[in-house]
């Protein structure tokens, strides 16, 4: 069977999108997705995802980490595929879909930019001098200085496999602050790629919300990560509650090509 694909990425962080309305590849194995996403022997990429019909909604959208697993939210794979769904001609300049952790609200502006409405925050959780919080995938907040000097993978790697997070991993974020009080420097460790990824939307969004000084009312924090800068727009309602959640950046398409699935 030839697989259709479309290469995108959102500030380094690079998908495979696959439109799936007629339910042509709904019965991929973990194996062949897990060999799509290889660097060595496949297309190469932090995850895949299908794009599908979705009664009451633009489209649906079915995300997978690199491992080949089904995953939780990813915010630049949303990103990525709202520019999929406009290339297809399915939307123009706004839209609504589906994902894993419910309905989102998407709108692209004259300059490419994909700005993705996320959830509501209700909850953040202390570790140790450390935060937890979930922005539709669980996320690992540590505070740092000389972010760009650490090492990601050995630290990231640690925390993501010691209790109680082992089991069911949990992505983790290193955090500098910038001089500029709503200026973040942000580094991912990534369960499913479980490796650093140049940048993570969720994870930016929770770097944001625990770590952009973020006073009641509206704010808006610029991130930036090793593939780029992104901007959280949010509006802090009280103590760790967070609403109208919007994840703002460049998402553009790679190249596209087929591939004949083994």
């Amino acid at each position: 069977m030839n697989l259709s694909f479309y290469k995108y990425q959102g500030t380094g962080n690079d998908f495979i999108l696959v439109d799936n309305r007629n339910g042509t590849y709904n019965h991929l194995t973990l194996e062949q997705i897990n060999r799509l996403c290889h660097r060595r022997f496949g297309i190469g990429a932090d995850g895949f995802m299908l794009l599908q019909e979705k009664s009451g909604y633009d489209f649906e959208m079915k995300y997978y980490n690199a491992d080949g697993k089904e995953g939780s939210m990813c915010g630049n794979g949303g990103r990525c595929i709202v520019k999929f769904a406009s290339h297809l001609n399915i939307i123009k300049d706004k839209c609504s879909f589906w994902a894993t952790d419910g309905a989102h609200e998407a709108t692209i502006d004259a300059y490419g930019i994909v700005s993705l409405k996320m959830n509501n925050v209700q909850a953040i959780e202390t570790f140790q001098d450390d935060f937890i919080v979930d922005t539709g995938s669980p996320h690992y907040i540590k505070r740092c200085e000389n972010v760009m000097q650490l090492d990601v993978y050995t630290q990231g790697y640690e925390i993501r496999n010691s209790n109680p997070f082992k089991e069911k991993g949990i992505n983790v974020n290193f955090v500098e602050q910038a001089k500029d009080s709503n200026h973040i420097i942000v580094r991912t460790f990534e369960r499913g790629v479980e490796d650093e990824t140049m940048s993570c939307g969720t994870g930016v969004t929770a770097a944001a919300l625990t770590c952009g000084n973020a006073q009641e009312g509206y704010n808006e924090v610029k991130v930036t990560t090793t593939g780029g800068e992104l901007t959280i727009k949010f509006t802090k309602t009280a103590a760790n509650h967070f609403e109208n959640i919007w994840l703002c950046g460049p998402a553009e398409r790679v190249f596209e090509g087929v591939l004949n699935l083994q």
